[in-house]
Protein backbone atom coordinates (compact mmCIF):
# COMPACT_ATOMS: atom_id res chain seq x y z
CA UNK A 1 0.00 0.00 0.00
CA UNK A 2 1.18 3.23 -1.26
CA UNK A 3 -0.47 5.02 0.93
CA UNK A 4 -1.18 5.18 5.48
CA UNK A 5 -5.15 4.44 4.62
CA UNK A 6 -7.19 3.81 7.74
CA UNK A 7 -10.52 1.97 7.13
CA UNK A 8 -13.26 2.24 10.02
CA UNK A 9 -16.34 -0.21 10.52
CA UNK A 10 -19.62 0.28 12.13
CA UNK A 11 -21.43 -2.57 11.76
CA UNK A 12 -25.38 -4.02 12.49
CA UNK A 13 -25.54 -6.74 14.19
CA UNK A 14 -25.75 -10.00 12.03
CA UNK A 15 -24.39 -7.82 8.90
CA UNK A 16 -21.10 -9.26 9.15
CA UNK A 17 -19.28 -6.04 9.29
CA UNK A 18 -16.51 -7.37 11.29
CA UNK A 19 -15.82 -10.50 8.91
CA UNK A 20 -15.56 -8.09 6.02
CA UNK A 21 -13.47 -5.51 8.23
CA UNK A 22 -11.01 -8.99 8.55
CA UNK A 23 -11.11 -10.14 5.28
CA UNK A 24 -10.38 -6.71 4.08
CA UNK A 25 -7.03 -6.29 6.48
CA UNK A 26 -6.23 -9.52 5.22
CA UNK A 27 -6.66 -8.87 1.17
CA UNK A 28 -4.14 -5.44 2.08
CA UNK A 29 -2.13 -6.93 4.29
CA UNK A 30 -2.68 -4.85 7.39
CA UNK A 31 -3.55 -4.90 10.93
CA UNK A 32 -7.02 -5.55 12.35
CA UNK A 33 -8.23 -3.69 15.36
CA UNK A 34 -10.93 -4.22 17.40
CA UNK A 35 -10.93 -5.22 20.91
CA UNK A 36 -7.61 -5.05 21.12
CA UNK A 37 -8.09 -1.16 21.73
CA UNK A 38 -9.27 -1.53 24.77
CA UNK A 39 -6.20 -3.30 25.70
CA UNK A 40 -3.80 -0.64 24.02
CA UNK A 41 -5.70 2.01 25.86
CA UNK A 42 -5.03 0.54 29.13
CA UNK A 43 -1.08 0.50 28.26
CA UNK A 44 -1.08 3.98 27.11
CA UNK A 45 -2.95 5.28 30.00
CA UNK A 46 -2.02 2.72 32.98
CA UNK A 47 -5.72 2.17 33.93
CA UNK A 48 -6.44 -1.30 34.55
CA UNK A 49 -7.60 -2.65 30.82
CA UNK A 50 -11.11 -4.05 33.34
CA UNK A 51 -12.05 -0.49 33.97
CA UNK A 52 -12.54 -0.13 30.26
CA UNK A 53 -14.54 -2.90 30.04
CA UNK A 54 -17.01 -1.51 32.38
CA UNK A 55 -16.99 1.70 31.30
CA UNK A 56 -18.58 0.12 28.29
CA UNK A 57 -21.57 -1.46 30.07
CA UNK A 58 -22.28 1.98 32.25
CA UNK A 59 -22.79 4.09 29.23
CA UNK A 60 -25.01 1.34 27.66
CA UNK A 61 -27.05 1.01 31.04
CA UNK A 62 -27.54 5.07 31.12
CA UNK A 63 -31.08 6.06 31.01
CA UNK A 64 -31.90 8.86 29.19
CA UNK A 65 -28.72 8.68 27.53
CA UNK A 66 -29.59 11.88 25.75
CA UNK A 67 -29.75 13.96 28.80
CA UNK A 68 -25.88 13.63 29.09
CA UNK A 69 -24.68 14.36 25.58
CA UNK A 70 -23.58 17.78 25.62
CA UNK A 71 -21.30 17.54 28.63
CA UNK A 72 -19.77 14.11 27.41
CA UNK A 73 -19.15 14.71 23.27
CA UNK A 74 -15.47 13.82 22.27
CA UNK A 75 -13.10 16.51 21.68
CA UNK A 76 -9.55 15.82 20.94
CA UNK A 77 -7.07 16.60 23.35
CA UNK A 78 -9.59 16.74 26.40
CA UNK A 79 -6.99 14.20 28.49
CA UNK A 80 -7.12 14.20 32.33
CA UNK A 81 -4.03 13.34 33.37
CA UNK A 82 -3.01 10.81 36.56
CA UNK A 83 -3.77 12.68 39.64
CA UNK A 84 -6.17 14.56 38.14
CA UNK A 85 -9.71 14.32 39.57
CA UNK A 86 -11.35 12.40 36.75
CA UNK A 87 -8.70 10.25 34.87
CA UNK A 88 -10.35 7.00 35.37
CA UNK A 89 -13.94 8.81 34.38
CA UNK A 90 -16.05 7.25 31.60
CA UNK A 91 -15.07 9.97 29.17
CA UNK A 92 -10.97 9.80 30.23
CA UNK A 93 -11.24 6.59 29.03
CA UNK A 94 -13.24 7.11 26.02
CA UNK A 95 -10.31 9.89 24.94
CA UNK A 96 -7.58 7.48 26.04
CA UNK A 97 -9.21 5.01 23.59
CA UNK A 98 -9.80 7.85 20.89
CA UNK A 99 -6.15 8.75 21.46
CA UNK A 100 -4.53 5.13 20.49
CA UNK A 101 -6.78 5.22 17.16
CA UNK A 102 -5.67 8.51 16.60
CA UNK A 103 -1.97 7.23 16.88
CA UNK A 104 -2.73 4.26 14.66
CA UNK A 105 -4.32 6.09 12.27
CA UNK A 106 -1.11 8.38 12.04
CA UNK A 107 1.60 5.79 12.17
CA UNK A 108 0.56 2.42 9.90
CA UNK A 109 -2.48 1.44 7.56
CA UNK A 110 -5.31 -0.62 9.06
CA UNK A 111 -9.04 -1.62 9.65
CA UNK A 112 -10.90 -0.31 12.86
CA UNK A 113 -14.26 -1.83 13.72
CA UNK A 114 -16.26 0.01 16.20
CA UNK A 115 -15.20 2.26 18.70
CA UNK A 116 -16.57 5.47 17.07
CA UNK A 117 -13.20 5.53 15.33
CA UNK A 118 -14.83 7.01 12.20
CA UNK A 119 -16.06 10.20 14.13
CA UNK A 120 -12.65 10.52 16.05
CA UNK A 121 -11.16 9.98 12.76
CA UNK A 122 -13.43 12.14 10.85
CA UNK A 123 -11.03 15.18 10.32
CA UNK A 124 -7.99 12.51 9.06
CA UNK A 125 -7.89 13.16 4.70
CA UNK A 126 -5.86 9.14 4.94
CA UNK A 127 -9.41 7.65 6.71
CA UNK A 128 -12.39 5.73 4.89
CA UNK A 129 -15.18 5.45 6.82
CA UNK A 130 -17.76 2.62 6.24
CA UNK A 131 -21.16 1.21 7.24
CA UNK A 132 -22.12 -2.27 6.48
CA UNK A 133 -25.87 -3.24 7.21
CA UNK A 134 -28.41 -5.81 6.18
CA UNK A 135 -32.04 -6.08 5.71
CA UNK A 136 -33.49 -7.53 9.31
CA UNK A 137 -33.85 -11.66 7.41
CA UNK A 138 -30.14 -11.52 6.39
CA UNK A 139 -29.27 -10.26 10.48
CA UNK A 140 -31.75 -12.84 11.50
CA UNK A 141 -30.07 -15.91 9.84
CA UNK A 142 -26.40 -14.95 10.23
CA UNK A 143 -26.92 -13.73 14.05
CA UNK A 144 -28.74 -17.67 14.45
CA UNK A 145 -24.97 -18.67 13.02
CA UNK A 146 -23.65 -17.09 16.76
CA UNK A 147 -26.65 -17.54 19.20
CA UNK A 148 -28.62 -20.33 19.99
CA UNK A 149 -31.88 -18.10 20.42
CA UNK A 150 -34.55 -18.35 17.68
CA UNK A 151 -37.76 -15.54 16.49
CA UNK A 152 -38.68 -13.16 18.77
CA UNK A 153 -35.57 -13.86 21.41
CA UNK A 154 -32.82 -13.58 17.94
CA UNK A 155 -34.75 -10.49 17.18
CA UNK A 156 -35.03 -8.30 20.15
CA UNK A 157 -31.51 -9.53 21.34
CA UNK A 158 -30.37 -8.15 17.47
CA UNK A 159 -32.09 -4.74 18.42
CA UNK A 160 -30.73 -4.67 21.59
CA UNK A 161 -26.93 -5.05 20.47
CA UNK A 162 -27.58 -2.49 18.27
CA UNK A 163 -29.21 0.23 20.50
CA UNK A 164 -26.51 -0.25 22.56
CA UNK A 165 -24.10 0.71 19.89
CA UNK A 166 -26.17 3.33 19.11
CA UNK A 167 -26.12 4.73 22.70
CA UNK A 168 -22.38 4.35 22.63
CA UNK A 169 -22.14 6.08 19.88
CA UNK A 170 -24.30 9.07 20.42
CA UNK A 171 -22.94 10.08 23.94
CA UNK A 172 -19.65 10.36 22.81
CA UNK A 173 -20.26 11.91 19.48
CA UNK A 174 -23.58 13.63 19.67
CA UNK A 175 -24.41 12.34 16.19
CA UNK A 176 -26.40 9.29 15.07
CA UNK A 177 -24.26 5.95 14.58
CA UNK A 178 -26.57 4.79 11.87
CA UNK A 179 -26.87 8.21 10.02
CA UNK A 180 -25.27 8.30 6.08
CA UNK A 181 -23.95 11.18 6.76
CA UNK A 182 -21.09 10.30 8.87
CA UNK A 183 -19.64 7.23 6.52
CA UNK A 184 -17.73 7.62 3.28
CA UNK A 185 -20.00 4.45 1.96
CA UNK A 186 -23.07 2.41 3.42
CA UNK A 187 -22.85 -1.32 2.21
CA UNK A 188 -25.88 -3.75 2.00
CA UNK A 189 -23.94 -7.50 2.71
CA UNK A 190 -27.20 -9.20 1.93
CA UNK A 191 -27.29 -7.23 -1.54
CA UNK A 192 -23.03 -7.77 -2.18
CA UNK A 193 -21.89 -10.55 -0.01
CA UNK A 194 -18.82 -10.28 1.79
CA UNK A 195 -16.32 -10.61 -0.78
CA UNK A 196 -18.07 -7.99 -2.83
CA UNK A 197 -17.87 -5.40 -0.07
CA UNK A 198 -14.05 -5.79 0.51
CA UNK A 199 -14.31 -4.95 -3.25
CA UNK A 200 -16.30 -1.77 -2.62
CA UNK A 201 -14.05 -0.52 -0.21
CA UNK A 202 -11.00 -1.49 -2.74
CA UNK A 203 -12.52 0.37 -5.23
CA UNK A 204 -13.56 3.57 -3.41
CA UNK A 205 -9.79 3.67 -1.72
CA UNK A 206 -8.48 3.42 -5.74
CA UNK A 207 -10.94 5.85 -7.06
CA UNK A 208 -10.02 8.67 -3.68
CA UNK A 209 -6.65 8.03 -3.58
CA UNK A 210 -4.58 6.70 -7.00
CA UNK A 211 -5.97 3.75 -8.76
CA UNK A 212 -2.25 2.29 -8.00
CA UNK A 213 -2.30 3.27 -3.99
CA UNK A 214 -3.02 -0.49 -3.27
CA UNK A 215 -0.33 -1.69 -5.15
Amino acid sequence: MKKNITITIERQYGSGGRTVGEMLANDLGIHYYNKELTKLAAEESGINEELFLKADESIRGKSPLRLAISKSVYKTGNLIQPGEDGFTSMENLFNYQAMVIQKLAESQPCVIVGRAANYILKDYDNVVSVFIHAPEEFLLEHAAEKQPMRGRELKKFIEETDEKKADYYRYYTGEYWDSVKNYDLCLNSAKLGYEKCVEEIKAYIRVRYGSDVLD
